[in-house]
């Protein structure tokens, strides 16, 4: 199944969703359950854009939810001793890319796999950061510091444009720039990328720490809207977010994914919830049905490229 079979596959899905919601239910297509439903996936969304980076250049992230935790309590921290806006949104960013950096120069440098310096990463930062804050969460914060002193309305309206702005920087940057391209080569075939001049090593770097920075931002953008910030938020964020890229038809192994798909993804998972608990049935089958739809894709997308390499190999006989 190509990618752009996948996609549609996966927007008739969330049309065939909504629709049985707009039949069945009264309430979900209500302004403030919509604002609710963007609000808490916004996180998942902007992690996803980085996700979609890696995973296209062969490499996958699994520390997410630990550097947005991180990212969290460095946000709250910093704002408690009463630095300006400004500096506790750019101190989130830069925590995230600093682990982001981490991730990257110990896949990229050291060539150790990324799956494994992500497992130690997400082990080694959830587990110091419940040493540091002995699982207290980060309380007594300014009053500017919720949603930067903006009301609801434009807090909310503000975030969606930044989202926006973001993700069409990402999809644009993909297709049009020179960088874009070269991170599909490196994904594609690393080794033929490094002989036509890629520099694959500062390109993974690159992505990974670019990562780091979209969820600093995902965790700040995130924590001004509470009054407190739990020292064990995102946990279960890198499931989420890797399911999105993969539902939304990324190839695991590299060298094919896209933006709008990471949308796409994001909204069916972001919406499965929601739309059970509006038709009356347990939460509990939320997982199961999130496992079924990545299993699904996932096998869509095995059984694509089996098939056509069988093509293939047809062809040359």
């Amino acid at each position: 199944m190509s990618g752009h079979t996948r996609e549609m596959v996966v927007a008739l899905a969330n049309v065939a969703i909504l629709l049985l919601l707009a039949i069945a239910t009264r309430g979900f297509f209500t302004a403030d359950n919509l604002l609710d439903l963007f609000l808490a996936n916004m996180p998942v969304m902007l992690v996803a854009l980085g996700m979609t980076l890696i995973i296209i250049s062969g490499e996958i992230d699994i520390s997410v939810g630990s550097v947005f935790a991180v990212c969290s309590v460095v946000a709250g921290v910093t704002a408690r001793a009463g630095a300006p806006q400004l500096v506790y949104l750019a101190a989130a960013c830069a925590a995230g890319a600093a682990c982001g950096a981490l991730n990257g120069a110990l896949t990229a440098y050291l060539r150790l796999p990324s799956i494994v310096v992500t497992l130690a990463t997400m082990v080694a930062l959830r587990d110091g950061l419940r040493w540091q804050t002995q699982g207290a969460w980060v309380g007594g914060l300014p009053a500017r510091f919720l949603r930067f002193g903006l009301g609801s309305t434009t807090y909310t309206l503000t975030v969606l444009v930044l989202t926006l702005l973001l993700t069409a920087g990402v999809a644009l940057g993909l297709r049009y720039l020179r960088i874009g391209r070269a991170v599909f080569a490196t994904g594609s075939n690393a080794k033929a990328a490094r002989e036509i001049g890629i520099d694959t090593r500062r390109l993974v770097f690159g992505v990974f720490t670019l990562t780091g920075a979209f969820t600093g931002l995902a965790a700040m953008l995130n924590a001004v809207r509470f009054h407190q910030i739990p020292s064990n938020s995102g946990i279960g964020m890198e499931m989420k977010v890797i399911a999105a890229v993969v539902v939304g038809g990324a190839s695991i192994t590299g060298g094919s994914a896209t933006v709008m798909g990471t949308v796409l993804g994001v909204v069916l998972l972001g919406i499965v919830g929601p739309a059970l608990t509006f038709l009356g049935v347990s939460a509990y089958w939320e997982n199961a049905l999130q496992g079924a739809i990545i299993l699904a894709a996932v096998s869509a997308t095995v059984l694509g490229k089996r098939r056509r390499r069988l093509g293939e190999v047809a062809v040359a006989g």
